[in-house]
């Protein structure tokens, strides 16, 4: 904190910020050092399947986000957060500061659970946006009247609590706005939104201190609640300005009596570091001295006496000191905020004009604060309600789309394979696609896992046998028909067809990364024999397409062909070179390896550099003669690459490709080599 101070203070004196947003690592050290004094809160809001991420109460108009995380639609409308509370991912596109992203789609799913499990809660949900709209246009007296139509009905509901406040802050009655705000405090200290709305009130009054001190508190409960965030970076730099921090330290909006008594001084170590600033010469300002005064200034003694001072205050005081306000300065105001309004002994119920009257302990409520949507009755869990609606089985691992539809992850995918389009309502899902960010919806599978473990048993052992079928590597093994491939060579390949795009995905999935490849075959469909092909990596494209870069594995022989979802499969099985064992047999064949070896070098070496060069990019360089010339079960690898750059014929290069022999595979290159080099003298 005493170094994004200093630092923060050194270069208000060389000018002024660019922005408010210049602060954030200032802001970020005071809300830590908040955090730390005030001691870790408990977290307290709905109790139930059924929560908002964001707000922790109930998921009224549930909205998936990319990362896969629920939120309610107010907590999404209202952008009170850039970054998701679960996992800090972005909301939003772009770094979550998007302004033209399309508004955000109710998860069907989720939606109809929610309406099925606790109506009562849904219309509560669907009042309050009703309510928000009328503030949002202006209408604060009708929206006000609605209110207390429906506290009448509930007094329990704090939601509704707070846009009675929000009602009276736009009518100007800001006493009882913070009547009602500190109530929502009193039942539920630890949510953040209370403490921004009720710092919002203090800084319109004009009591820019304690406002500090409660955006303060709301970012020390949720560090990416953006708005509060925002607001501190606009007071501090107002107050930390050069020409403005002598006076703002000490009019009106830092002198209110509480001030000096929060569990939070920030003042005093300004002021500190602000006067031993002024005693650095104005030449030195750019050097690299600069920062030694500003530490000085800041003194550990001094630190310790403020953090001491107030240890006690945070201990007896907690956070309802926090939730107390000084008078509002001037005759006007004197008036308004005259008591303390903390409530921590007294609840408070509505009177017929709609004001709050206070309730002794111990008299109950029409509701518990716990709220009412804790447990779900059996008779209502139906696992239809969590059926896919491609594949007609239990979800498995649910996604859900921008447009609010789920499905099973591998059923979504194999739509996205023939177009890029929801395949319920046919909305463009293009950007959906081009990011490839399919999280899985954590709450849709929390519940399945709480409800219907059973059935998730079942339906995870039915996928674990999928997987291992497509795992076996000599039975139906899936077969890519395109084009010759060897052992060693690499074999880019462009994938487009929706059956390949999932053969691919497949293989990798499975987490054997192999299939095969062989030519086509106008009788069987595809030739009898062909080569394993290792993905080394895949790159997608936006659009759904992908470059797949493999090298050529094992040689194999067709057994069985077969079909499965619309590609290609066969049982198979490997082949390897037959051994020379005897030494004079072996020994004629190195003098036959070394002199066709030297052949194809004097072959390559004579192409044109055209050519050359163009072999070398795809192919790369030709390989090294091996001294052991059996270690490898397909021979030398120098042979794959020299029958992979010869112009043959492929069946010519299949029946090479299929030969068990060193001796009548280096035979054949021999013929191919001295009919090229005839053609290269002529």
């Amino acid at each position: 904190l005493k170094e994004a101070v200093g630092a923060s203070l050194a270069s208000l004196c060389l000018g002024p910020l660019g922005g408010a947003q210049r602060l954030g690592t200032l802001v970020d050290c005071l809300v830590l050092n908040y955090r730390l004094r005030q001691g870790p809160g408990r977290e307290r809001g709905a109790e139930g399947p059924l929560r908002c991420c964001g707000c922790r109460r109930f998921l009224g108009e549930p909205v998936t986000v990319p990362c896969g995380h629920t939120y309610c639609r107010r907590c999404l409308r209202r952008e009170l957060r850039a970054r998701c509370r679960r996992c800090r991912d972005w909301l939003l596109p772009a770094g979550g500061t998007s302004r033209a992203a399309a508004p955000p789609r109710t998860s069907v799913v989720l939606n109809r659970l929610a309406e099925k499990w606790f109506p009562g809660e849904c219309e509560r949900a669907r009042a309050g946006t009703r309510l928000e709209e009328l503030l949002t246009q202006g209408r604060f007296r009708e929206a006000l009247g609605a209110v207390n139509q429906a506290l009448r009905a509930d007094s329990s509901d704090l939601m509704l609590r707070i846009y009675r406040a929000e009602s009276y802050v736009g009518l100007q009655e800001y006493k009882t706005a913070i009547e009602d705000l500190n109530f929502v405090i009193s039942k539920m200290p630890n949510w953040p939104e209370v403490y921004f709305q009720k710092g919002k009130v203090l800084q319109d009054s004009g009591f820019v201190g304690d406002a500090l001190q409660l955006f303060l508190q709301c970012l020390a409960l949720d560090e990416d609640f953006l708005p509060a965030k925002l607001e501190v970076e606009k007071i501090l730099c107002d107050v930390l300005s050069p020409e403005k921090l002598g006076e703002s330290l000490k009019e009106s909006a830092w002198n209110s009596p509480h001030i000096r008594n929060k569990p939070f001084i920030l003042g005093s170590e300004v002021a500190a570091s602000y006067c031993n600033l002024q005693l650095c010469p104005p030449q030195s300002l750019g050097g690299s001295d600069v920062l030694e005064p500003v530490s000085g200034g800041l003194n550990r003694a001094q630190s310790a006496h403020a953090l001491n001072s107030t240890k006690d205050l945070a201990k007896e005081d907690g956070l309802k000191r926090v939730s107390s306000e000084p008078l509002l300065s001037g005759q006007g105001k004197g008036a308004l905020l005259k008591r303390k309004l903390s409530f921590s002994e007294q609840d408070t119920v509505v009177c017929e004009d709609g004001r709050n009257k206070h309730k002794k302990q111990g008299e109950s409520t029409k509701r518990d604060m716990t709220l009412a949507f804790g447990t779900i009755p059996g008779d209502l869990i139906d696992v239809s309600d969590f059926e896919c609606s491609l594949c007609m089985r239990l979800f498995f691992e649910p996604v859900t789309t921008p447009c609010g539809h789920t499905f099973c992850k591998g059923c979504l995918e194999r739509c996205l394979d023939h177009a890029p389009q929801c395949p319920l309502c046919k909305e463009s899902l293009k950007e959906y696609l081009a990011s490839r960010k399919y999280s899985i919806t954590e709450l849709l599978e929390e519940l399945i896992m709480k409800y219907l473990s059973d059935e998730l048993f079942e339906r995870k052992r039915i996928h674990a046998e999928e997987t291992a079928e497509h795992s076996n590597l000599t039975k139906n093994v899936p077969m890519f028909v395109c084009t010759m491939a060897y052992p060693t060579v690499p074999c880019p390949l462009h994938v487009f067809e929706p059956r390949y795009r999932l053969m691919i995905r497949r293989s990798m999935e499975t987490g054997t990364k192999q299939f095969g490849m062989c030519i086509s075959d106008s009788q069987n469909g595809f030739a009898d024999y062909g080569c394993m092909l290792q993905i080394r990596n895949v790159h997608f494209l936006p659009d759904g397409r992908s470059v797949v870069d493999t090298i050529g594995g094992k040689r194999f022989r067709v057994l069985r062909r077969g079909m499965k979802d619309g590609y290609c499969t066969a049982d198979i099985e490997y082949l390897e070179d037959a051994k020379v064992a005897d030494e004079e047999e072996l020994k004629k064949l190195r003098e036959l390896h070394n002199f066709v070896y030297n052949q194809a070098c004097s072959w390559f070496q004579n192409l044109r550099n055209k050519f050359r060069t163009q072999i070398l990019q795809h192919f790369g360089p030709m390989p090294d003669r091996e001294e052991n010339i059996q270690a490898m079960p397909n021979g030398p690898a120098w042979c794959w690459w020299l029958l992979a750059v010869l112009p043959v014929d492929p069946r010519y290069q299949l029946s090479v490709l299929s030969m068990m022999s060193l001796k009548d595979r280096l035979i054949k290159i021999q013929h191919i080599l001295t009919y090229f080099s005839r053609d290269q003298s002529k």
